[in-house]
């Protein structure tokens, strides 16, 4: 078997609707059910069926989207069903070949998009008001039964077939990458030696016992599914303050030009120098001031700057972590107008309450969160023409690092840093701290001392002596120490310092998310890797031909 590369296609997580080809969408007033009905001959890739509702990244693309169009398009929905349009099979999972086929970096790339539009339903559920509800109503296993997990409640049909699993570690070597395990403990509260028996067992567990060990919240007989599902969502729907009579706002296509060294927004633009192995990501500031109304607001839409930012640099992030695997360090710039961004931010502070704002504020928060998890060397550079201000400074505080250009002989030319209002906790990152609260592991002195200067422009020393950007080289040795730094970092080992970045970024209070990040770094960068898992005789490879994996039966 041949390994899958991304690079042959690259893949575009632009789509709408009128493309889905696994998911129906439908709406009953605050209900929407996502239904799954996955094209088994539909793949992203060739070389494998998508049988029993298993899914690849295509299937994943479009449940993204499919939940933006249900934030935005339809603000009525208050409860969001997810289940099955096939005969008693709810969602098996990962293809299992399409993992068999696939090359490594694809395989994790997979699981991280997937586990961030997971944790993107609890971040609805938690933040927007939108609740879930998983009608299982099949079998349900692997990732199939983690998609539940990400929901709000399970309900499981009791048909005396109809089954929960994670059957990873018996059938594949390999673990529930998608949050299975951290799931079961850390939100469902399952009992560890349950857990241990549950996730050791193929066929895994149905019924009344399903509900006693907590893998699911109700069991329920076939003739009344449908109707306890209909009821349980109302009730859902009646506990969110979602409007029922608001206009929706239309996601349209997400514009940009590409070429060979590069990607284009209006908001965003990306710089590739191969070479180097470097991106660099310039951020634009709105162009004039946005509008302060909120009926203007809405009325400017998908282009209302605050939101048509996020989605550019999301579909930049995403694009770049798939399509470019050879990139390993990314540097972040921005220019425009700091009055104008500050105002922006004013005005999402202002009506962070309307839902198309708080929706809105949600989608940046998933985006910078993004950059969070990004296996990618982040490096901030504050120079002259920057426009490092509130929502714009959540990038160099995300970064690993970030230099900013003193001019000792110019001074009135020197960047400024600006922080406002929504540096201080409207975009917590997964351990559900500010970035600033991280930065400073909340210690009140440094905290305090940086919001004193709320709203006023920080000159490069006063940045650095209050701790908020790493150096403050001047103008004689900026390009020379910048070179140095990215020299250096292109030397190191890509798999080194995806853990070092990975474990020095998230120095906070453990969470559900940054336990399940921590962990898919780790099982998926060593388990997949291993012959017991992948080799020739591993039980990924062997899968479906009949033949049974051989282990190496040695604990290393």
């Amino acid at each position: 078997m041949s390994a899958v590369q991304p690079a042959v296609a690259p893949v575009d997580y632009r789509t709408d609707p009128s493309q889905y080809q696994h998911w129906k969408l439908s709406f009953n007033g605050p209900v929407a059910t996502l239904g799954i009905d996955i094209a088994e001959d539909r793949g992203i890739r060739d070389g494998y069926k998508l049988k029993l509702n298993s899914y690849d990244l295509g299937v994943d693309i479009e449940l993204h989207d499919a939940l933006q169009r249900i934030r935005f398009e339809h603000p009525e929905v208050r409860t969001v069903v997810v289940t099955s349009l096939k005969d008693r099979v709810f969602c098996s999972g990962a293809n299992i070949f399409m993992l068999g086929l696939s090359s490594h970096a694809w395989k994790v790339n997979f699981c991280k998009f997937t586990n961030e539009t997971r944790n993107g339903l609890e971040d609805s559920s938690r933040h927007s008001g939108l609740k879930f509800l998983a009608a299982v109503n099949g079998s349900c296993a692997g990732g199939g039964y983690e998609l539940a997990l990400a929901c709000d409640e399970i309900y499981l049909i009791d048909d005396r077939s109809s089954s929960v699993s994670l059957p990873e570690v018996p059938l594949l070597g390999v673990l529930p990458g998608t949050g299975g395990l951290t799931r079961v403990t850390d939100k469902r509260h399952v009992r560890h030696d349950r857990a241990d028996i549950f996730c050791t067992v193929v066929e895994g567990v149905r019924g009344e016992r399903a509900k006693a060990w907590r893998l699911v919240d109700e069991v329920v007989k076939p003739n009344r599914f449908e109707q306890a599902i209909q009821a349980r969502a109302l009730e859902l729907a009646a506990q969110s303050d979602r409007p029922a009579d608001a206009q929706g706002v239309a996601l349209t296509r997400i514009e940009r030009s590409e070429r060979e060294n590069g990607l284009s927004y209006s908001t965003v633009d990306v710089t590739i120098d191969r070479a180097k192995r470097v991106a660099t990501f310039t951020a634009r500031a709105p162009q004039v001031a946005p509008p302060a109304g909120i009926d203007a607001i809405v009325a400017a839409g998908a282009n209302w700057w605050p939101l048509q930012f996020a989605r550019e640099l999301d579909d930049a992030i995403l694009s770049m972590r798939t399509n470019e695997l050879d990139i390993g360090t990314w540097v972040f710039k921005t220019s425009g107008d700091a009055g104008h961004l500050l105002a922006a931010d004013a005005t999402l502070l202002e009506h962070k309450d309307h839902w198309f704002v708080r929706e809105t504020i949600g989608m940046l928060r998933r985006t910078l969160a993004r950059i969070d998890v990004s296996s990618r060397s982040l490096f901030a550079l504050i120079e002259p023409g920057s426009c490092f201000a509130g929502t714009f400074a959540e990038i160099a505080f995300a970064a690993d690092r970030s230099y900013m250009a003193a001019l000792p002989d110019h001074e009135d030319d020197e960047p400024a840093l600006t922080l406002s209002e929504v540096n201080f906790g409207l975009y917590p990152l997964v351990t559900h701290q500010s970035r600033l609260a991280r930065r400073f592991y909340e210690e009140s002195e440094p905290l305090d001392a940086v919001r004193a200067q709320l709203g006023q422009p920080l000159r490069p020393l006063d940045a650095e002596r209050l701790g908020l950007v790493t150096a403050a080289p001047d103008d004689i040795d900026w390009a020379d120490e910048i070179r140095i730094a990215l020299e250096e970092r292109a030397a190191m080992s890509p798999d080194a310092l995806t853990g070092l970045e990975a474990n020095l970024r998230f120095n906070g209070p453990e969470t559900m998310e940054t336990r399940i990040f921590g962990r898919l770094t780790a099982w998926q960068n060593w388990i997949f890797n291993r012959p017991n898992a992948v080799g020739e005789k591993g039980a990924l490879k062997v899968y479906g031909k009949g033949s049974k994996a051989q282990f190496d039966v040695s604990r290393v």
